[in-house]
C-alpha cells in the first residue's frame, strides 16, 4: 500500500529526511502572525486594553506637558 508511487503519500510538512518544507514553515508563521494579530484586535476592544491605552496616552501627554514647562522655565532663565 505505502511502496506504490501511485499513492498519493499525505504531505506532512516534512520531507522524507524529517526536515520541515518551506511551505510548513510557511504556514506556521502565517498562523503565528494571524493569531497575534488578532489578539492584539482582541486586546483593543477590551475594557482593560482600552485602559492601558488610555493610561500610555495620558503619559505622553503628562510627559509632553512637563517637557514644555521645562523649556518654558529654560527660556525664562535666559533673560
Amino acid at each position: 500500500m505505502g511502496d506504490d508511487p501511485s499513492d498519493p503519500q499525505p504531505d506532512t510538512g516534512y520531507d522524507d529526511t524529517g526536515v520541515p518544507t518551506f511551505d510548513a514553515v510557511r504556514e506556521k508563521i502565517e498562523r503565528r502572525y494571524e493569531t497575534s494579530i488578532g489578539a492584539q484586535e482582541l486586546d483593543s476592544e477590551t475594557p482593560e486594553g482600552r485602559t492601558v491605552e488610555k493610561q500610555y496616552e495620558d503619559r505622553q501627554r503628562a510627559a509632553a506637558e512637563r517637557l514644555e514647562q521645562i523649556r518654558k522655565s529654560m527660556r525664562e532663565d535666559e533673560h
